[in-house]
Parts: structure tokens; sequence; C-alpha cells
């Protein structure tokens, strides 16, 4: 008799793994993502749960590569994978290869994801948005060199203005590497070709798979970069694209673009000629308001006698002349009574005034006035000023009554100066 069946723990292990991977091998698991985690090495762990279970999951790097759209908790997804197990601890996780948000596609998404993101950042807004050059010069057009874009784009441009200066960017506009292409050659033209006026992006119709690298964040990001205006022009007028609301105008398709940036020559001729005649109509209701004003001015009374205008100023100018000049007179009249009386006064102040009436100014030997007979003594000498000439003296015989003596005898008289001037005489 054989006893039971022992296994080791390793043996154990590697039977259950072997278990769930032959039995739940390519199976589809709907839940919502919980936990979500990337680690350094770009590996994605989650949580799938659901109102009464959970399991854990993986999605390597690799298989995380091909995602549209962008893993976040509590986002309802379909995972398609197999049932593993990790040997060392036990459990069992569910391995993915494959996932999808349920009840949407991954990229309707993906799209509005993005979409959310940037409006968040700024991207969409009008204020931002510059506008687009009537008559551009020069202009760059980023698509592919084979599509039935490029040739719609050209063939309009050449019917509507021949003379139109065109670079075109080659790149892929769907597939691996498209994305990349669009983005660096928005930049590059910004580097290498400034004197753009404006640049058309986009590509013709097709699925939204094919329509998908203008839904790539560094498009976007090319485009809201770009310090030259931009239009998308991308599908058909019922597709949007991340790029139609980052650009600055959006076409609803390439030709339509062609035509938006570019006016017709006929319709440039038929501006000008409506702006010529507005124009011409301005010169003549001008030209005539001139007329209707010289032929009032010709006719009016300064024109007729010119003389008329100066009858007034010329009566003014005399009667401010004449109240000038009487103006004057009287005030020097007055000022000079003014002055005669102001010097009249002066003299009756001067101490020569009374001098005139017979009155002499005596001073003794030292230039003093002599004011009193009792302030001499004999033999004083005295100067005597006279209203004309002066004369000296000597004191006899001073005295405060005031009597008179006798004529000096004549050798006491002295002459003063030559024989013509002025008699000397003797005060007592």
């Amino acid at each position: 008799m054989t006893g039971p069946r022992v296994y080791t723990v390793s043996e154990l292990s590697q039977g259950i793994k072997f278990l769930l991977e032959s039995e739940f091998r390519e199976i589809w698991v709907e839940g919502e993502i919980s936990g979500l985690k990337v680690s350094s090495l770009g590996h994605t762990y989650f949580d799938l749960k659901d109102a009464n279970s959970n399991i854990s999951g993986v999605l390597f790097r690799g298989f995380g590569a091909n995602l549209k759209f962008e893993l976040q908790n509590g986002l309802l997804v379909r995972v398609r994978g197999n049932i593993t197990t990790y040997d060392k601890q036990s459990k069992y996780q569910l391995m993915a290869k494959e996932v999808v948000p349920a009840g949407i596609g991954p990229l309707q998404l993906a799209f509005e994801q993005l979409k959310k993101k940037l409006q968040a950042e700024g991207f969409f807004g009008q204020e931002r948005k510059r506008p687009i050059p009537a008559l551009p010069q020069k202009i760059a057009v980023v698509t592919s060199p084979t599509g039935a874009a490029i040739r719609d784009i050209l063939s309009i441009l050449k019917r509507r203005y021949a003379n139109m200066h065109i670079i075109i960017a080659p790149v892929k506009v769907q597939g691996q590497g498209s994305k990349e292409e669009i983005a660096q050659a928005i930049n590059d033209l910004n580097a290498g070709f400034p004197d753009i006026d404006v640049m058309l992006v986009g590509r013709g119709g097709g699925s939204m798979e094919d329509l998908w690298a203008f839904n790539e964040e560094i498009v976007a990001r090319a485009i809201f970069g770009s310090a030259i205006p931009v239009i998308s022009c991308v599908g058909h007028e019922t597709d949007f694209t991340i790029a139609d609301f980052v650009a600055d105008l959006r076409a609803p398709t390439p030709s339509a673009a062609a035509e938006l940036v570019v006016k017709s020559k006929v319709e440039l001729a038929a501006n000008i000629a409506g702006l010529e005649r507005r124009l011409l109509q301005s010169l003549r209701i001008y030209y005539e308001n001139l007329q209707g004003k010289f032929r009032r001015l010709v006719s009016s009374r300064p024109m007729v006698n010119p003389l008329a205008l100066l009858e007034s100023p010329t009566r003014r100018l005399d009667d401010a002349v004449e109240g000038l000049f009487f103006a004057s007179a009287d005030k020097l009249r007055h000022a000079r009574e003014k002055l005669n009386l102001q010097s009249e006064k002066l003299k009756a102040l001067s101490p020569l005034f009374p001098l005139k009436k017979g009155y002499a100014i005596v001073k003794d030997a030292k230039g003093k006035a002599v004011k009193t007979a009792a302030a001499l003594a004999a033999g004083d000498r005295l100067s005597l000023q006279f209203a004309e000439g002066r004369a000296e003296a000597e004191v006899i015989n001073p005295s405060s009554t005031g009597t008179k003596s006798g004529p000096a005898p004549e050798k006491n008289k002295k002459k003063d100066g030559p024989a013509s001037g002025p008699r000397q005489e003797t005060l007592w």
C-alpha cells in the first residue's frame, strides 16, 4: 500500500501555475482600475475590482506602449490576458496584454483625455489665437508629398494666386513615426523660415486611426509653440482633431484651407474696384464741398471790397493813437507842474534862500555859524556869506544890545579878492 503523494512547495506552486495558465488563457476581464502605480522600469501595476471582488494585474512596458489612452484610477476597462501566479508569494494575478475602455473606444477615450488636459493648460484659449494675414506672401504646407491633399492645395493656390511663394515640408501623416515627423517639421519651419506668413498643417480624409497623428500631444505642443500662425486642415468637415482646437484657425478640408488663406485674383480685383469707386465718390463730394466754399468766399463782402476789411481796424487804431497821445500829454503836463512845485519847495528849504533878501551868514574863524553877538569878542575874525559873494570882517566892539558904531577906519578895511569884488564891511 502506497502512501499519499507528498508535494514540495515548489511542485505545488508550479502545478497551480500550470493549471491556472492552462485554464484561464486569453480571457477578457472587466472591472474598475484602482491602486494604479507605474514602476521605475515602466511596468504598470493595478487592481481590477467590481462590487464584490478584487484581482491584481500587471501590464508590462512592452504591451503598455501600444495604449492610445492613459490608464487612470476609477476607469472601467476590459483587460485581455491570462491568469498566472508569482511563485515566491503564492499570489495569482492577471497578466494583461491589451486594455480597452469599456463602453467607449480607446482612441476616443485618449482623445477626450488629451483634450481635457490641454484645455486645462490653456491650449485652446481664443485670446492666444492670432489672425491670419489677409495677403500672405509666403505659405508653408506640412503634409504628405504624395497625398491628395497637397495636390488640391497646390491646384487651388495656383488658380487663385499663381505667383505665391510656397514651401512644402514633406512628412508621414499616419503610422509609426508620423507624429514625430509632423512636430519636427513645424519646429524646423519656425527655426529656418521665420518670414513665413502662415502654415497649413493637415492631410486628407480617413478613419480615426488614419488621422490619429494629429491627435498626438507632441503635435499639439508643436502647433502651440509655433510663432507662425497655423491653419489646421485634417480630414473632412465632420472630422475634428486636437490639432484643430490648438491651431489659430481650423479649415474643414485642405482645399478649404487653400481657399481661406488666399483670396482669388478675381475677388481681389473686385474689392479693389469697389474701393476705387468709393474713393472717387469721396473725392467728388470733397471737391464739391470745396467748390461751394470757394464760391461763397469769392462772393463775400471782403473779397468784393477788400478795403472794407481795413476800415474798422484803421478806425480803432486811430482812436487808440489819439487817446494815447492826449493821455500822454496830460500826464506830461501834470508831471511838469508837480516837478516845478517840488523844485520851489526845495528852494524854499535851502539855507541860501534868505540871503536874497539881504541877509548874510556869519561864521567865526573856525567856520562855525555865529548866532548871537555875545559869542563875539573884539578882534575876532568873521566870514560873511551873502547871496552873491563873500567878505571878511573883524569885530571891534561886540554888543548884545544891537547899538551901532560908526564906520570902521579905512585902515581896518581889507580887500578880499580883486578890486571889482564885493566891498568889505565891519560888524559891531
